[in-house]
């Protein structure tokens, strides 16, 4: 459980401090960022995906082991069932609609427009929701350490 949790945690904080920064400061253009960035955080959603159901499988069967039943409402399980939901929700509702509208962005120094603005507000809800998994994973990875 420790070490999904890891991974996933782990991957969001280097996204949000290394990999995303990193690209738009090296790389010659925004957009050419933007496609590094809009990869790097689809690998980072289906880690996420892939770790949240590996995790409540294994937090499941541990809680059974322990105390001869199943705990699925642990709160654990909850806060994870909350990222997995925000996280499918920023891969599936989210980032389809930024990229649709990346493409019709007017051009760098143009006066924003309506797709402009509707691309900020989107972009504003999935850095939210990112955080938002960042904030329940750390405090997951709190919960989890204590129960060893």
């Amino acid at each position: 459980m420790l070490l999904v949790l890891v991974v996933w945690i782990g991957g969001l904080i280097f996204f949000f401090f290394v990999a995303a920064p990193t690209a738009f400061l090296v790389l010659p253009t925004t957009m050419l960022a933007g496609n590094v960035v809009a990869r790097s955080l689809a690998a980072l959603h289906w880690i996420g995906i892939v770790s949240g159901v590996i995790f409540l499988v294994a937090s499941l069967l541990y809680s059974r082991a322990r105390f001869a039943r199943a705990k699925p409402l642990m709160l654990v399980n909850v806060l994870v069932l909350i990222m997995l939901a925000l996280t499918l929700m920023s891969q599936f509702a989210i980032t389809p609609r930024v990229h649709a509208l990346r493409a019709q962005l007017p051009p760098p120094g143009a006066a924003p427009d309506a797709i402009q603005m509707e691309f900020n507000r989107l972009h504003t809800w999935s850095t939210r929701v990112e955080t938002g998994v960042l904030v329940l994973g750390l405090g997951v990875v709190l919960l989890t350490a204590r129960r060893f």
